[in-house]
């Protein structure tokens, strides 16, 4: 997975709980099955929050929540490939710590844990490959979207193709708001 050396910048314009590291994105592909988005690309935020030890997910869907981010859920990520052809959707890893595939069986690999957040583009499949007991995430969506399940599966396509051309880019960036990196990384204008 490629790393993108900038870091994001804690100053008072950031949320309660969140705090400065690094920023990884991956742009992924179309590999037949699956189609991924081969404009916006993956964004993982490592280590940016900060939780604590008492309701961890409660601060995850607060912040989610206040910065655009709705309906929220908490549970794992399945262990199938899969994506969602009508929605961006975020994760907020508040516990624990898994091995996640990106964009189908021949993607990235990642591991995640407490305090990590991905940003996931319409259209790019997620997995879990391995996990601990105790991993859970708290995942929302940009107000005014609601995810689909795609499997990759032969016939699928071509309509979820047409589904992500149509998802518009979410107003505000799910940990900081209007000023954050994804605006950047996803090129959100104002």
């Amino acid at each position: 997975m490629k790393t993108d050396t900038e870091s994001a910048k804690n100053d008072n314009r950031l949320q309660d709980g969140v705090q400065s590291d690094s920023i990884i994105t991956q742009l992924l592909k179309d590999d037949r099955s699956f189609p991924n988005n081969g404009k916006l690309p993956l964004v993982v935020y490592r280590g940016i929050l900060a939780l604590p030890q008492s309701r961890p997910a409660a601060v995850v869907e607060n912040l989610f929540e206040s910065n655009g981010w709705s309906g929220c859920w908490r549970n794992g990520i399945f262990g199938f490939h899969h994506y969602h052809s009508t929605a961006h959707e975020v994760l907020g890893v508040y516990s624990g710590s898994a091995e996640v595939q990106m964009g189908g069986p021949g993607g990235v690999c990642l591991t995640v844990g407490r305090g990590d957040v991905i940003i996931i583009p319409a259209g790019v499949a997620h997995k879990n490959l391995a996990a601990g007991r105790n991993f859970q995430i708290v995942g929302a969506y940009p107000l005014n979207q609601g995810p689909d399940m795609c499997y990759g599966k032969a016939g699928e396509r071509p309509q979820p193709d047409k589904n992500i051309a149509r998802v518009p880019l979410p107003q505000m960036d799910p940990v900081y708001g209007v000023d954050g990196p994804l605006a950047k990384q996803w090129k959100i204008l104002g």
